[in-house]
């Protein structure tokens, strides 16, 4: 009899990166990096191609919001594209901003074609200790 090993999540898996890789509605998806500093939070995407004036970023209830559009290859009388290899049309990626997260101090800056949004973290709030005074 063949012994066949039972693995529950590894459908759940499959259809999860299918599905976040494979393309949406709106096109196609960046490779995307979060990196956490002590002090804040860096969004990088592969974005080559994209003009930094066809990128929208905007910040709502919690939500970062990155999208923008690459131009596909338009044939010419001069060229015909042969291999289509290379996403293009809309892309648009939406990320959870964690409760840290100071909104009012987000910057983006576009660089060989990688988008980095830098997202400051809030100052903490210290606890403080009150003295009780003697009445």
């Amino acid at each position: 009899m063949k012994m066949t090993r039972f693995e529950p999540f590894r459908i759940a898996d499959f259809l999860n990166h299918d599905l976040g890789r494979a393309g949406t509605a709106t096109g196609w998806q960046p490779a995307t990096d979060i990196i956490e500093y002590n002090d804040a939070f860096l969004v990088r995407l592969d974005l080559p191609g994209v003009e930094s004036s066809a990128i929208e970023i905007s910040s709502d209830k919690g939500i970062l919001s990155i999208s923008g559009e690459r131009p596909a290859f338009e044939n010419s009388e001069e060229a015909t594209l042969t291999r289509n290899e290379r996403a293009s049309g809309r892309f648009d990626r939406r990320f959870s901003l964690p409760e840290m997260a100071d909104v009012d101090a987000i910057r983006a800056q576009s660089r060989n074609g990688i988008l980095e949004v830098r997202i400051p973290k809030l100052a903490e709030v210290q606890a403080r200790k009150i003295t009780v005074e003697a009445a």
